[in-house]
Parts: C-alpha cells; structure tokens; sequence
C-alpha cells in the first residue's frame, strides 16, 4: 500500500483530503505542523510527500529541501494558494516535483501522486539494470559482482542492497535509520547490528581502492565518496 506522508495545517481541508485519499486506499499519514516532519519521516519512509507551502514551524519550500537532501528518492508535490512565477521555481529549486495551486480537486491529485509514482518505479527499475563505477570498481546490482582489476566479488543479497543504498547517494549523508527501514522494514537493534556487519563487509571488499571509502556520519549514518 503506497503510504503518503501529507502536511497541511487547514483541519478542515486536511480532513478532506486524508479521507479522501484514504477511501482511494493510500495511507495516509497527516502532520499539520512543519516541525512534526522530519520526525515523522525518520520513523517510517513515506512514498511520497504531498506539503502545503505555508505552514507553522517550517515552510514546504525549507522542508522540501531538508527531505531531499536526506531522501532524495521521495517524490514531493506542493499545495499552495500562491501561484506567482518566482514561487513556483522556487517550489521546483529546492526539490519538488509537482505544484498543485488551491483549491484543487482530489480526482487531480490523486492522478498527480499516481503519475510522480510511477515515474518514481521507472526511475528504480533503470537504476537496477544500471552498473557503477567508482575509483577502479565497477558494480553490477544486477548480477550481485563487484569488478577490480579482473576480479569479481560476489556479493551476498543484503551486501548487495547495502551498497545500492550507498551508491545512489554517493557523495552525500546516508540516513541509518532510513536505510535499515529500506532494506530490512525497520530499525531494529538486531537488524542495526546486521548493517553493521555488512558496512565492515564492504569496507573490506573496497579496501583495494584506499580512495573508496564508506565514511561513518556519527549520529547520522554515512557517506559514499570516492575520486
């Protein structure tokens, strides 16, 4: 079941829309104030975020940026009343992907959300049939093989799963807990102590490449770079 993450501070619109989308058999998880986002996404990963622009605590355009540059692979589709040019390419600046200017029938949004969703799949399929080089590796997700210099690492399913995460947000902060509710559905302590040994795992794969490097973010997660 698609579970949306919707921020709207109007209760009476916000109940509209929740029932709405609920009925359409999403779930739907509602925050009416901005500072209740973040927290919200961190304990379970939507797969889409629909946010009001103007709201208390933070604003959709700050909480766009925040999301995409720890969940990059979220779609967002803004709600406002504001439809002034400069605002809209700020909307698409920070991340969006969709603006719907109020009032807004549900049929469109539901439509919206479908189509940025299937985008989202096609997107994910490519990425799977891809194959990625970094410093003297090359990594086929596909058939599970790390290459360097002739020789083929065969990679267990969550090493595997481990460094797609990794790889697909190279050069930026991993969130822990996201990945754990990614490639296990939660953040258990158990499946915590599981990524760790996958994360020593890799660094041992890596490790002929001192230039290749998973860089531990404390309190965060970690950090792909590589030349």
């Amino acid at each position: 079941m698609t579970h949306i993450l919707y921020v709207e501070d109007e209760p009476f619109l916000g109940k509209i829309v929740r029932e709405s989308l609920e009925s359409r058999d999403f779930n739907v998880t509602m925050c009416a104030d901005g500072r209740d986002v973040m927290p919200a996404i961190e304990e379970f990963l939507p797969d889409i975020c629909v946010l009001d622009v103007m709201l208390p605590g933070k604003d959709g355009f700050e909480l766009a940026a925040e999301i995409k540059e720890r969940h990059p692979q979220i779609p967002i589709i803004f709600l406002t009343a504001k439809s002034q040019t400069e605002d809209v390419l700020k909307g698409f600046q920070v991340g969006g992907n969709d603006y719907l200017k109020k009032p807004f029938s549900i049929e469109e949004l539901i439509v919206r959300i479908q189509n940025l969703l299937l985008l989202a799949d096609q997107k994910l399929k490519i990425e799977e049939q891809a194959t990625y080089q970094f410093g003297s590796f090359r990594f086929d997700p596909a058939s599970m093989e790390l290459l360097h210099n002739g020789k083929v690492t065969a990679l267990s399913h969550r090493e595997n799963e481990v460094l797609k995460v990794l790889v697909s947000q190279s050069h930026q902060a991993v969130d822990r807990r996201a990945m754990l509710k990614k490639i296990w559905g939660d953040d258990s302590f158990f499946n915590s102590r599981n990524l760790d040994v996958y994360i020593k795992k890799l660094r041992d794969h890596l490790k002929e490449d001192p230039d290749v490097q998973i860089i531990t973010l404390k309190g965060v997660g970690y950090r792909f770079i590589f030349p």
